[in-house]
């Protein structure tokens, strides 16, 4: 971000008004993630700040700008593989704020002792996310075949990424 610094640290409690709003924002269309437009509030805020999950967000002048979380993708023998999951705000897109949450994501992964990274559904056709993982290391190691229900295109291909630390 070249006007303004990004300060990505762990998400709080202060944070969920924020949160909330980009949570709302990214998942009305139905184009990215899987959550249906109506899903509660509460939901989403148990989803960011579940038990074994550890979620940041990315500030700028003092605004949450995007946010991603970090666990383990499954317990016990995988638990060495990190999942994470992102979302901008649409005023911070082109922004390069996801590439910093990716970026930052790694180096944190790393940190907590995690061997890798896996995106388990990666939705096909959101090409700049597709173009960013793989700028930044992933691989797609999968294709499951319409596992997604596009708003507008209908069932589109889910992409499973992946990236060693």
């Amino acid at each position: 971000m070249s006007e303004t610094t990004l300060n990505i640290r762990p998400a709080e409690t202060g944070d969920q008004d924020a949160m909330w709003d980009i949570f709302h924002e990214v998942i009305v269309d139905g184009d990215t993630w899987v959550f249906d437009a109506n899903t509660p509030r509460s939901f989403a805020m148990d989803y960011w700040f579940h038990p074994g999950t550890r979620s940041y967000v990315a500030e700028g002048n003092g605004r949450v700008l995007g946010m991603y979380l970090l666990r383990p993708n499954q317990p016990s023998h995988g638990s060495h593989i990190a999942n994470a999951g992102y979302m901008v705000s649409s005023k911070a897109r082109g922004l390069g704020v996801g590439e910093a949450m990716g970026l930052h994501s790694i180096e944190e992964a790393r940190r907590q002792g995690f061997k890798a990274i896996q995106f388990n559904f990666v939705v096909s056709t959101n090409e700049a996310a597709v173009r960013l993982w793989k700028k930044i290391g992933f691989e797609i190691v999968g294709t499951l075949p319409g596992a997604f229900k596009h708003s507008t295109l209908g069932y589109v291909d889910v992409f499973v990424m992946f990236r060693k630390l």
